[in-house]
């Protein structure tokens, strides 16, 4: 079981809170493989902290979905299969249209300004095919829209499905399109008119076409 060496983790973090986000970036990305078997002593070892936080780790990464435990046994990192965009994208879509609606209301025009800069970035990124860039970006334009709520509850389970769609990017399933660009525009323009309803259904569209875009993708090779 590779793993990297010479990286760096936050410093202020616990140690648990360090094993799982490194774990979980390495999940992600790819360099702990679909199916890998998790050697718990070589992973604290390569983290240089001791076995029980990350242990505690794994058993956090395995209740989101991204490793399987069978006690007394092993640790492997979960499977993934193109498909599982059917099953991340439709419950986060609901819950960013949900996060739309309720900003709405509360929404400044500071916010507009930073949402309207962070589009523009990711606008800049795709025109030039770099789309790592551009996904970090438009998740920098939904978590400013969540984080004005201020309801953590939503933000955790966000921010855990947001994850799952890192690792399907990773493995070339989540397809960033320029329409998400004038879908963001929608979006920022239904806040400033405090038109809800908008704002709400074009976020969910903007979750939900990706699914559509894939298979349509897909079956274009055929």
């Amino acid at each position: 079981m590779p793993v990297p060496e010479n990286f760096e983790t936050p410093a202020r973090l616990s140690a648990k809170d360090r094993a799982f986000s490194q774990l979980q970036a390495w999940i992600i990305d790819g360099t702990l493989h679909a199916g890998e078997k998790l050697n718990d002593t070589e992973l604290s070892r390569a983290l240089g902290i001791s076995r029980t936080p990350v242990r505690e780790a794994l058993q956090l990464l395995a209740t989101q979905g991204f490793v399987e435990m069978y006690p007394g046994k092993e640790t492997r990192v979960t499977v993934i299969e193109p498909k599982d965009i059917s099953k991340v994208l439709p419950p986060l879509a609901v819950l960013q249209a949900l996060s739309a609606e309720l900003a709405t209301s509360i929404i400044d025009e500071k916010t507009f300004e930073q949402l309207r800069s962070i589009n523009k970035a990711f606008a800049d990124a795709l025109s030039i095919s770099d789309y790592y860039s551009a996904l970090k970006l438009d998740e920098q334009f939904h978590e400013c829209i969540v984080k004005i709520i201020n309801n953590p509850y939503m933000m955790n389970i966000i921010a855990m499905l947001q994850a799952h769609v890192r690792r399907l990017f990773f493995y070339k399933t989540i397809i960033l399109s320029k329409t998400s660009i004038e879908e963001h525009e929608v979006i920022i323009k239904a806040f400033e008119n405090r038109d809800k309803e908008l704002a709400s259904k074009v976020m969910k569209n903007n979750w939900l076409r990706p699914i559509d875009d894939f298979f349509q993708y897909n079956n274009s090779l055929k």
